[in-house]
């Protein structure tokens, strides 16, 4: 299986060289079905599910018949509760509901390698070496890193030219782009520096997952966090058994 290249960026926003990432780390193929599963998984714990409606038997009043079934002339009529009546419950009353569920920790650890690979794959990880923001939280360090860096345009534009059609490559910046930011472990700088840039989600590599690292556009690691990456799915790789028996 061929290897694949992360460009590495200075934050000046030039080109400093590469690194090279195995696919069998993350998995060797992404399967979208997986990720699809997982997905909607995430997208399920994260609603809240505390509607609430009163039915028929949350409501104030008696359940007696209103009047007789016959001879009165009235269309029929059971309780004063009934939703057909103001002041009645609600017909198919909401209640409140727990919509998380789980699914096995290995497949849930595959998606979010195979997701990883997906970026890899379509050229959308991008490397930073020497961003430090300092002792002291600055915004526009890692802003004006970001806008340095410019990508080509996916979506190749095709201009007709002397009769002949030739592709015009469109490079665009990262700046107002959605970007999840990769740091190695937790540092309350980067954080503070990072979370008000609009389109920026920043987190240590620990807290991915699979919705957080498909919802932004482009994944961008520091050179320690692309490190401290590979060296954890190489040990979750080491600890899954090679084959398993029934």
């Amino acid at each position: 299986m061929p290897t694949l290249t992360i460009p590495v960026y200075n934050p000046a926003g030039q080109k400093v060289g590469e690194e090279t990432i195995d696919p069998a780390d993350f998995g060797g193929e992404v399967n979208k079905q997986l990720l699809h599963d997982v997905v909607l998984m995430h997208l399920a714990n994260r609603r809240v599910g505390t509607v609430n409606t009163r039915g028929r038997a949350d409501v104030a009043g008696s359940g007696k018949k209103l009047f007789r079934q016959k001879g009165t002339g009235n269309a029929r009529a059971g309780s004063k509760r009934t939703n057909k009546r103001k002041g009645g419950g609600v017909a198919f009353a909401r209640r409140n509901r727990d919509y998380r569920y789980s699914m096995p920790k290995k497949a849930v650890r595959l998606a979010i390698r195979m997701a990883i690979l997906s970026k890899f794959q379509d050229n959308q990880a991008i490397v930073i070496d020497g961003l430090n923001p300092g002792e002291t939280p600055k915004t526009k360090p890692i802003a004006a890193a970001l806008r340095a860096i410019q990508r080509p345009d996916l979506r190749e534009n095709e201009v007709a030219t002397s009769g002949e059609t030739k592709v015009a490559e469109r490079r665009r910046s990262l700046d107002g782009r959605t970007v999840l930011f990769g740091i190695p472990t937790h540092n309350a700088v980067f954080h503070q520096s990072a979370r008000n840039i609009e389109g920026v989600e920043i987190a240590p590599i620990a807290e991915f997952n699979t919705y957080d690292v498909l919802k932004q556009r482009y994944l961008v690691l520091t050179r320690d966090a692309l490190a401290a990456l590979v060296k954890r799915v190489k040990g979750e790789n080491a600890e899954a058994p090679a084959t398993e028996t029934n």
